[in-house]
């Protein structure tokens, strides 16, 4: 399965830039750009732009009053 598309829905979903995603998930604001170009990430990478999704989901679903530890 590409990561492209889920990644895509996520920055819809959250309005997050691609920029942002990219440095938040892997440290590279290039990220979205060059998956979008045809990069395919590898394992680890693709793990953690996963755990960046998992994370910001459950961010929105705890609302925007929780606070972080």
């Amino acid at each position: 399965m590409s990561l492209l598309p889920v990644v895509e829905r996520h920055l819809r979903a959250h309005a997050i830039p691609p920029s942002r995603f990219g440095r938040l998930a892997t440290g590279d604001p290039r990220f979205v750009f060059d998956l979008r170009r045809g990069r395919e990430p590898r394992a680890g990478t693709r793990a953690r732009v996963l755990a960046q999704i998992a994370s910001d989901a459950a961010r929105a679903q705890e609302g925007p009053h929780a606070t972080a530890l």
